[in-house]
């Protein structure tokens, strides 16, 4: 049976792109981003701040957007961070220190894990909502709304999933074995706040298939790699023009066994649930 769920809002940023307007300019004609550049991330007192990698300061920028201030009157929910290798770079200085002999620093251990993003996204909101890390490899974005489907069925309103990357370490993409097509092309983070399907929404569905039954299209651009095709799916929903036409994405990675196919549906009565 197939899940359906709407976009409420959605926010990306990376170096030069801060805004929605400017996102569906650059995906309409994608291009080069820049390879240097950090959120201002204003909202976050500047003490957490000051702690926080470029990295993570992009998750919580895309996700704060997303999801409003408290001041605005923006509600809690249960807030998902993916991404397919988290503070890889922290790790790795980490890695290089230990292999030197040198002290390690508790601090940039504890923010190296996982679920550091939510675990800071959730101290500067003073938010104690469900707070979840995922990883899924080249389909990090897919486990990630897995994750918010099922929670949307288990009866929560509204459901924040924040993704974001970044280019692996020269040390680790030195090797070559990362599909340049699977990951996203600078740092970038994007997040949408989710909701059931209702009447008179454009709404979308996720659905695992297997590998013959799906017929994955060759990339447009170069540059509109890793999980960037999604935000290209979800962020026409709400783009100017009136009502979107249905839209299939079919995301199948090579030598795995299957994949997922992700629809967009024009306005209409929510009865697939």
């Amino acid at each position: 049976m197939t899940h359906r769920f709407r976009v409420v809002r959605w926010a990306a940023w990376a170096p030069g792109l801060d805004s929605r307007d400017s996102w569906r300019a650059w995906l309409a004609s994608p291009a080069p981003i820049a390879a240097e550049g950090q959120p201002p991330l204003a909202e976050v007192p500047a003490m957490m701040r000051r702690r926080i990698d470029p990295l993570g300061r992009a998750a919580l920028q895309a996700a704060w957007w997303a999801q409003g201030t408290p001041e605005e009157g923006a509600g809690t929910m249960p807030v998902i961070f993916a991404s397919r290798w988290g503070e890889i770079a922290r790790s790795l200085t980490l890695l290089q220190q230990l292999a030197g002999g040198e002290p390690l620093s508790p601090t940039h251990f504890s923010l190296s894990v996982h679920n550091a993003s939510g675990a800071l996204y959730s101290m500067a909101r003073q938010d104690r909502q469900n707070y979840l890390a995922v990883a899924g490899g080249e389909h990090s974005a897919e486990a990630a709304f897995c994750e918010a489907l099922g929670m949307l069925a288990d009866g929560a309103a509204q459901v924040l999933v924040a993704h974001v990357d970044a280019p692996l370490p020269d040390a680790y993409a030195a090797l070559g074995q990362i599909e340049p097509s699977t990951a996203d092309p600078a740092l970038m983070s994007w997040a949408c706040v989710l909701a059931p399907a209702e009447d008179g929404a454009t709404s979308f569905a996720l659905e695992p298939m297997t590998a013959d039954a799906l017929t994955p299209e060759a990339p447009s651009s170069p540059w509109l790699s890793g999980s960037l095709p999604v935000l290209a799916l979800l962020a026409a929903a709400d783009a100017p023009g009136g009502t979107v036409a249905s839209v299939s994405l079919d995301r199948l990675i090579a030598g795995q066994p299957g994949g997922w196919r992700w629809s967009r549906h024009p306005a209409r009565s929510a009865d697939v649930r």
